[in-house]
């Protein structure tokens, strides 16, 4: 009995067994049925919508557009999110060895999931740390960000992710995967990406980034709120050194270069990149407001739009970064110069910075600028009313203002300080290539953060003798002149209806003395007013306007023979592409800023098609070439070749210059001194330069230093000079070029100086005389 007892008893227990063995498997085989159908379900887009293969294949990365320089060097950004595209060869390899070793030491070994890191993480249920990959990382940062702290969401969320990182390994290699990671992290202070961080915690670009710097960037991996080096330095410090340890125990590192490497300090070169950051300010400016127009007549291949905030666009530019730095110095230098003078002449001026201009006509001039200002802008906006505007800009706030010598902290009412910028003497300068109409430097302004306004492209401004040139060229194609003929400089008048004239014009020389005979070279070098004027007569005004316009100056000037003397307004781009024909050999090549612009995958995208036109024949080009190099032979630009001499010389920045090779210039000067010119050409490189302030009654009392030959020419010669230390721009020191069969005498032989007359009988002669 006790055997069958037995016998029943085993054949239950084998019975229970087999239940539960079928019960098992049975959940099991369920379990993963349910589980294949969830990853499905889940890869299908049933919870939530999936990234498609083209947005494997091209994933929405919020690229910063970069403008580039000719030499290769970022000049800027324009972003939403400063982010930038590296290559994997673009990263060092520290920083790589760095990143694996601390957030995926078996990322090479996978694919896309760490099958030991998820059960260890499932076991200890998650205390030993959690088991995302560097891929599961990349595809949260993608396609759903830090996603949901509800449990159930987060579940499904973390499934999408491993199917999203599977799908990745397959569409990516291991090292596009390392690289489309460090572009795509939010360092924090608006720099996304390795590059972007470099530069902004470290002013460096990635490839040069040193073994514990990878490592504090590593760091900020895991959460770069908390691991912030400018919130948290300490913090920072010991998350530094857990990455090191990592990389020590990967042996990439030693021991001892990992106790070295945690015994340094936190030691950044913090700088926060904006627009206004950085060199060619204006330009960039000016280059943003072209792309606007650009997106709106260039589309994508699906028919939308470009944005230059997340497209990751590369625009190659014309301009040369070391060109774009040395005439930043120039305007710098010389404007702190010039600037520190016209303060001390300002001093005594009870309605300072203005000169000779009426209370209602200065009253109206403040009113202007208050009513452009951003703080009348901002409180408008706010909807308050013009007199609490009015009000606030007469009571005393803390506000920083600019001074050449860095940003000072002050206390003063905004109406003050409007009248303390319109001191500042401003400048613009552009250097092109002639041949190809390349634009190598633009300098808008003297601070863009302060003074927006753009100096080279947006205003227009009296260029004084500058022009002088086209009438000259104007006289030598029409009546068959040449530099070395001869005509008087006497007094002159054109009566009343002759050329327009509504009453009789007579010019006068600017130092109210005549010379009798001279050639059109000297007459020019000197900045005779009557030989402009008489030269004008014989061609009439509607010549050199036709001719000045085929130069390429877009300017409305009026017909009257007083252009003759400069009394019309051009910007320093259009005066540059003028004076470029001349050292083009007559042929007109529009200004270039771009080469080329790029889409973030590198395809080109757009290439612009130059633009040029013939103006002058070879020989009459070369004429006015001729006639230009004696204003700096022996005419007002003569000081580029001197080694003293002339009131105001300690203000000539970067004097002396002591150029010996060929020189074509111009100085220029409007009336009352508003406005100082400098146009001056080398065979390969044009730069024109103006200087003045904002308003024209703003200004010098005097040509000593209101005069273009003291406050535009010394920028030109110390820019000149810093290009020409510098070997690798091939700035010419040659000859320009002289044409085969020259049909026009250039080469003037003066036996004696020619005679001045004094009609006032009171003041010395003087070589330096302009309108």
């Amino acid at each position: 009995m006790a055997v069958r007892k037995n016998n029943t008893s085993s054949k239950a227990i084998d019975k229970d067994i087999n239940y539960y063995k079928k019960k098992f498997w049975k959940i099991y085989f369920y379990g993963l049925g349910i589980l294949a159908l969830f990853f499905l379900f889940a890869s299908w887009g049933l919870f939530g919508s999936m990234p498609s293969f083209e947005d494997l294949e091209n994933p929405d990365s919020n690229l910063a557009t970069e403008i580039i320089s000719s030499d290769g060097v970022v000049l800027g950004k324009y972003f939403q999110k400063n982010r930038s595209q590296l290559k994997y060869s673009d990263l060092p390899k520290n920083l790589v060895d760095a990143l694996v070793a601390t957030e995926d030491a078996r990322f090479y070994e996978h694919s896309g999931i760490d099958g030991r890191g998820t059960m260890r993480a499932i076991v200890s249920l998650g205390t030993s740390g959690g088991a995302s990959t560097l891929t599961q990382q990349l595809a949260k940062q993608l396609f759903h960000g830090e996603g949901s702290k509800f449990l159930p969401f987060r579940i499904v969320q973390k499934i999408k992710e491993w199917i999203i990182a599977i799908r990745l390994e397959r569409q990516y290699t291991k090292n596009e995967i390392i690289a489309m990671y460090c572009n795509v992290y939010d360092f924090g202070n608006n720099s996304v990406g390795v590059s972007s961080a470099a530069k902004t915690y470290f002013s460096k670009a990635p490839k040069d980034l040193t073994i514990d710097e990878s490592a504090i960037l590593v760091g900020m991996f895991k959460n770069s709120g908390l691991y912030n080096p400018i919130r948290n330095p300490e913090g920072v410090k010991n998350r530094r050194n857990v990455v090191l340890h990592q990389m020590e125990k990967g042996k990439i590192i030693t021991e001892q270069q990992k106790l070295q490497l945690q015994s340094l300090p936190i030691k950044l070169n913090f700088k926060l990149e904006t627009h206004k950051d950085g060199i060619a300010t204006y330009f960039r400016e000016y280059l943003r407001d072209y792309m606007k127009k650009w997106v709106e007549e260039n589309k994508k291949p699906d028919g939308t739009d470009y944005d230059i905030y997340k497209d990751g666009l590369k625009i190659y530019t014309t301009i040369d970064s070391r060109m774009q730095t040395y005439a930043e110095e120039a305007v710098a230098a010389h404007m702190a110069n010039m600037q520190e003078e016209f303060f001390l002449q300002q001093k005594d001026n009870k309605n300072a910075p203005f000169v000779n201009i009426t209370e209602a006509e200065t009253q109206r001039i403040m009113n202007q600028a208050m009513k452009t200002s951003n703080r009348w802008n901002v409180m408008k906006a706010m909807e308050k009313s013009e007199d609490e505007i009015i009000a606030s800009f007469k009571q005393k706030t803390k506000m920083k203002i600019f001074s050449w010598k860095g940003e000072i902290d002050t206390v003063m009412t905004p109406m003050d300080s409007i009248r303390y910028y319109k001191h500042f003497l401003q400048s613009g300068l552009m250097a092109m290539e002639p041949q190809t109409g390349s634009i190598k430097a633009w300098v808008g302004g003297i601070n863009y953060k302060y003074f927006q306004y753009d100096h080279v492209g947006q205003g227009a401004r009296q260029v004084g003798s500058t022009f002088k040139p086209f009438v000259y060229a104007t006289a030598i194609e029409q009546l068959n002149m040449s530099p070395c003929d001869s005509i008087i400089d006497s007094p002159f008048m054109i009566h009343k209806g002759r050329h327009h004239v509504t009453e009789d014009w007579e010019p006068r020389n600017s130092d109210n003395k005549y010379r009798g005979m001279v050639t059109l070279k000297q007459a020019l070098a000197h900045s005779i007013n009557t030989i402009s004027a008489k030269l004008i007569d014989k061609v009439g005004p509607e010549a050199v306007i036709e001719l000045t316009h085929k130069l390429g100056v877009k300017s409305e000037i009026i017909t009257q023979p007083s252009i003759a003397l400069g009394a019309v307004e051009i910007t320093v781009e259009d005066m540059v592409a003028a004076y470029s024909t001349f050292a083009n050999q007559g042929v007109y090549v529009k200004p270039q800023f771009l080469t080329k612009i790029e889409d973030k995958s590198g395809v080109v995208i757009y290439e612009p098609i130059p633009e040029s036109h013939d103006v002058l024949n070879k020989d009459i080009a070369f004429a006015v070439i001729k006639l230009l190099e004696g204003v700096t032979e022996s005419g007002s630009g003569a000081r580029l070749r001197t080694e003293g001499g002339g009131a105001g010389d300690h203000r000539w920045t970067g004097y002396p210059y002591m150029f010996r090779n060929p020189i074509a210039g111009k100085t220029g000067t409007s009336q009352n001194q508003s406005d100082g010119w400098f146009m001056g050409m080398v065979p390969n490189l044009v730069t024109g330069v103006w200087v003045g302030c904002e308003d024209r009654s703003a200004r010098f009392k005097s040509l000593t230093y209101g005069q273009g030959a003291a406050s535009a020419l010394p920028v030109w010669g110390y820019f000149m000079k810093k290009c020409y230390e510098d070997p690798s721009l091939q700035v010419s020191k040659e000859p320009f070029e002289r044409p085969a069969n020259l049909s026009i005498k250039v080469d003037c032989y003066t036996p004696r100086r020619a005679v001045v007359v004094d009609t006032t009988a009171t003041e010395q002669t003087t070589e330096e005389f302009e309108l």
